[in-house]
């Protein structure tokens, strides 16, 4: 809750109690527009009233009983006469205050008690600034370039945008990390597909690393980026089948940990930055779930991951063993129910793009049995389409099973009848067969699909001139 705190120092010989109240009744007026002003929920007001004498007509419970107005809360303390220090010791507003106190408090020392008060104020503001500023960023620097010149590497050698570079320099794609390429969990983090991409989460990266990395140091701003990097990427990677790069996932860390710094600093994460921190993640969710593309997975992962490892190294000043080790052991376990539930060695109950992507990576090994293996159990209990029926009837033609490679071209076309290689396979088949005036109709469709594909034109006209 947003809160706000004000003391109000009043130097005056009092003499009725009833001016102190329409005293307290002006001040809680002036304190509402404050609070509208200054958009608090709730504000509270010291009274500190400096006296010699208490009021004549005082009543006992005057400088005892807070007043209330709607939102706002006066709470009226008196100092005076000889025991005036000691309470002004011993009061709980000036509990964090170390200072010689005069015997008297009289008009003379006023000015002293706001001195003292201003200089308390001013160390609690030291104090929070200090929370932000622990050191001067490096890594972020560093991370920003070695993203760009990873970016224009890319650029050398393919572009950004294009699968097969991207696949080739580390992005995520799940049928090469289910075949062991676990190291992708890392290397998506320095990569960005189109240089949209890579500006937007370069200024995130600029603006949010350099605040997370004054508030926790340099080591542990490392230890926050890389792991909610390798958390998103494996968010993704349990919940998406789409290529993807980016450092999207570390930099929802960053969000994570600026919200793992509110649960331990919650006045100053709220009186700073926590309202608009907490608006641009939901507004970035939003639109995750929203726009197409956005692979949100990877986001959700990232924050999760980041708030955790910032559990896990904490701030500096708050060094908690038991809490960090909580943290860690809690992460071990979050991270392996979510992979035991995730990718399983059941084919079928993979999507369908991860079951042909690993049949490809399978067939390119001349691993034709594996490939059978994988693509079967999709045929008979998943959600198979073209791509899956055709890769099939691929590793069985290479196994020289015929039968079934044929009834799995027919219903590769069937699903998608534009498939210029089902059409040449089958034709393929048919001849083998001896049936040719089909084996015609099916070479000379591949041919008008794909025109400049010679095996396509050499089929048809041997067939045609066959017949």
């Amino acid at each position: 809750m947003k809160e706000g705190n004000i003391v109000r120092i009043i130097r005056k010989d009092l003499d009725w109690g009833n001016w102190v109240k329409r005293d307290l009744e002006l001040t809680s007026m002036n304190g509402e527009k404050i609070r509208k002003t200054l958009r608090k929920r709730q504000l509270h007001i010291k009274n500190l009233y400096i006296s010699t004498f208490p009021p004549v007509d005082g009543d006992p419970g005057l400088f005892l009983d807070p007043v209330n107005r709607h939102k706002t809360t006066i709470q009226p303390i008196l100092l005076d006469g000889d025991e005036s220090v000691e309470k002004l010791e011993a009061h709980p507003l000036f509990d964090d205050v170390e200072w010689e106190l005069p015997n008297e408090v009289l008009e003379s020392n006023v000015d002293w008690i706001k001195n003292m008060t201003i200089t308390s104020s001013s160390k609690q503001i030291q104090k929070e600034r200090q929370l932000f500023e622990r050191g001067k960023p490096f890594f972020t620097y560093l991370f920003i370039a070695v993203q760009v010149i990873m970016f224009l590497i890319l650029e050398m050698n393919g572009g950004s945008k294009d699968p097969e570079t991207l696949i080739q320099f580390g992005a995520k794609y799940n049928p090469l990390m289910i075949e062991g390429e676990w190291w992708r969990l890392v290397t998506p983090i320095f990569l960005h597909i189109g240089l949209l991409h890579l500006l937007m989460n370069t200024l995130a990266l600029y603006y949010l690393g350099m605040a997370v990395e004054k508030m926790f140091g340099r080591l542990r701003f490392v230890l926050i980026y890389i792991l909610s990097g390798i958390a998103g990427t494996l968010a993704s990677f349990l919940f998406t089948s789409n290529l993807s790069a980016g450092a999207s996932g570390a930099i929802f860390g960053c969000f994570g940990a600026l919200l793992y710094f509110g649960v331990l600093h919650p006045n100053v994460f709220f009186r700073t930055m926590g309202t608009n921190i907490i608006a641009v993640i939901l507004l970035n969710l939003v639109l995750g779930f929203s726009l197409p593309g956005i692979d949100n997975a990877g986001h959700i992962g990232g924050l999760i991951g980041g708030f955790l490892a910032a559990g896990i190294v904490s701030l500096p000043n708050a060094i908690r063993p038991v809490r960090q080790l909580l943290f860690l052991f809690g992460s071990i376990l979050l991270t392996g129910i979510l992979v035991w539930n995730g990718i399983g060695e059941d084919s079928s109950s993979w999507d369908v793009d991860t079951a042909n992507g690993v049949a490809q990576e399978k067939i390119s090994s001349q691993e034709w049995e594996e490939a059978e293996d994988i693509l079967t159990p999709v045929v008979e209990e998943g959600s198979p389409n073209a791509q899956t029926y055709f890769y099939l009837s691929y590793a069985e033609i290479k196994q020289n099973k015929l039968a079934p490679a044929k009834k799995h071209l027919k219903a590769a076309l069937k699903e998608d009848d534009r498939f210029h290689e089902a059409h040449y396979n089958l034709a393929l088949i048919l001849i083998d067969s001896g049936e040719r005036e089909e084996a015609l109709l099916h070479a000379k469709k591949a041919y008008e699909l794909n025109r400049q594909d010679k095996n396509y034109e050499n089929l048809y006209k041997e067939l045609q001139g066959g017949n």
